[in-house]
């Protein structure tokens, strides 16, 4: 369960625990973005070979989750068929109430 208040945020971060990794993660949203708090919103870096990162961003309705990848995806590349791109995932900065989620590890987060 993570909770944020106004001002907190989460920087951006892989939740790579342990010798074995699943390579998903879920997270809910249990409040309802908008009402209950502004900003908060839930960020995805990709780092893209010889090119900017490129990020992308939800704000999770109440009850809904997003499937993530816990280390890398993959993309195709120009000289090979098939890359994988880090991925990186955060919060940004919560301005108003409190944004309540469940985060799902699949793998020993000890």
């Amino acid at each position: 369960m993570l909770r944020y208040r106004a001002g907190n945020w989460n920087a951006l971060h892989r939740d790579l625990y342990g010798d074995l990794v699943f390579p998903l993660q879920v997270v809910v949203g249990l409040d309802a973005p908008g009402t209950d708090y502004t900003g908060g919103e839930f960020v995805v870096v990709e780092q893209r070979p010889r090119a900017q990162s490129r990020a992308t961003t939800w704000a999770i309705p109440q009850g809904h989750g997003i499937a993530f990848t816990t280390r890398d995806r993959p993309i195709t590349s120009a000289t090979r068929r098939w890359t994988a791109a880090p991925m990186r995932h955060g919060v940004s900065t919560l301005h108003t109430g409190e944004r309540h989620t469940l985060g799902l590890i699949f793998h020993d987060a000890t």
